[in-house]
């Protein structure tokens, strides 16, 4: 929950920065509030930046006021949308179920969903990591989920906003674990849907991060408000 108007400048620094090498090695994903999509989206437009929704409703329309679904979302001009983000599920108490029927509205409007894992500090301090983000993935994603409609971001919710991260070999544990279960859910598939990692992601730390096995991309939060830093982690791939 960041962002007026003026904050589309941001999207636009981002389109100028953007490199050659950037533009043919990378997929860019902005997704801010509801509020500013269409506006990110003609900001963005003839680039290769792609613009997406937080959140939405499982329903495609109705009388749920306040909500905007992923029809709506479309209809902006999105074609991305984050679903069970560890935020929605803390505080707007979001179930796994309820994530697996975002998944698949957004699917009925064509939109890709980004379906978010992770487990809390008192979690992975349990030693419970892998059950719970197998278990959030395994009713999370839709059957028959592909990697043109399906994108996985694991958020470990204990590193978010802190400055704290897993270790290399801790993330690529989990993401390991991730694409088992992949295999699991849609087989060959599997290898088409990307993992992205989450959790304080920023320059610093992006290359390595991005280098660990089974890392397709990265989920970014903070650094996303300051065009510079978006950069500095795209850059990683460059």
């Amino acid at each position: 929950m960041n962002g007026t108007r003026s904050s589309v400048a941001v999207v636009e620094e981002v389109r100028r920065g953007l490199t050659p090498a950037l533009t043919e090695r990378i997929d860019l994903l902005i997704c801010p509030p509801s509020t500013l999509i269409a506006s990110c989206v003609a900001a963005s437009y003839g680039s290769n930046i792609a613009i997406g929704g937080q959140n939405l409703h499982a329903k495609p329309s109705g009388a749920f006021t306040g909500s905007i679904s992923a029809e709506m979302l479309a209809d902006l001009g999105a074609t991305y949308v984050i679903v069970g983000h560890s935020e929605r599920r803390a505080y707007h108490h979001e179930t796994d179920d309820g994530v697996h029927a975002k998944a698949l509205a957004a699917r009925r409007a064509g939109l890709c969903g980004i379906i978010c894992v992770g487990e809390t500090k008192d979690e992975r301090e349990e030693g419970r990591t892998l059950d719970i983000v197998r278990a959030q993935l395994g009713i999370g994603v839709p059957k028959g989920a592909t990697g043109a409609d399906t994108v996985i971001a694991y958020e470990p919710v204990w590193a978010i906003g802190t400055g704290l991260t897993p270790t290399p070999s801790d993330i690529a544990e989990v993401h390991a674990s991730l694409r088992e279960m992949l295999e699991r859910l849609v087989g060959p598939e599997a290898a088409r849907i990307r993992i992205l990692y989450g959790g304080s992601v920023k320059p610093a730390n992006a290359r390595e991060l991005m280098a660990v096995e089974n890392v397709d991309g990265a989920l970014v939060g903070g650094a996303s408000l300051v065009a510079e830093d978006f950069l500095g982690i795209a850059a990683a791939y460059a």
